[in-house]
């Protein structure tokens, strides 16, 4: 049976885990605390990265969110300016506004996920594998039962 880590349980375990990130020497904390400093190493070597980890990920979340809510602060601005523009007649300025929102869509778009402009191959259409094929085709003429097979794999 395990022991439970005498630093995860005990009370002042945020301070605790504050000073040795720090880099406060586990003498003095061990000594502040009254807590073992074998407990205080093993600790840092096994729950402490978990716990860190963790906190990195939420505040990688609470910046994707601060740039999100940024992001629609802007986009409310840039629909602001288009409707002005539009009823004031400014041709120009709806133009500018208009690209501007677009933009706007596009990035949070890829912030989200939701579009991928990364290039796409089609290797349908390339000309190396319709010459592969036609070579795949015509070497399994002699079988047709191959042929068949590989046809129906391929699609061709």
């Amino acid at each position: 049976m395990s022991r439970v880590c005498t630093i995860c349980s005990h009370a002042e375990r945020h301070a605790i885990e504050k000073l040795i990130v720090g880099g406060t020497p586990n003498r003095r904390i061990a000594a502040q605390f009254n807590v073992a400093e074998t407990s205080l190493r093993r600790h840092a070597a096994e729950h402490l990265p978990v716990s860190l980890a963790k906190a990195q990920e939420a505040d990688e979340v609470r910046q994707a969110l601060d740039v999100l809510q940024q992001l629609r602060f802007i986009n409310g601005a840039a629909l602001t300016v288009l409707r002005d523009a539009r009823a004031s007649g400014e041709g120009e300025l709806v133009l500018k506004a208009i690209d501007r929102v677009m933009k706007q869509i596009e990035l949070q778009a890829k912030l989200l996920g939701e579009l991928d402009d990364r290039p796409q191959i089609v290797l349908v259409q390339s000309p190396e594998w319709v010459e592969l094929r036609a070579q795949i085709v015509a070497a399994l003429r002699p079988y047709p039962d191959a042929a068949v097979a590989v046809a129906g794999v391929l699609q061709c």
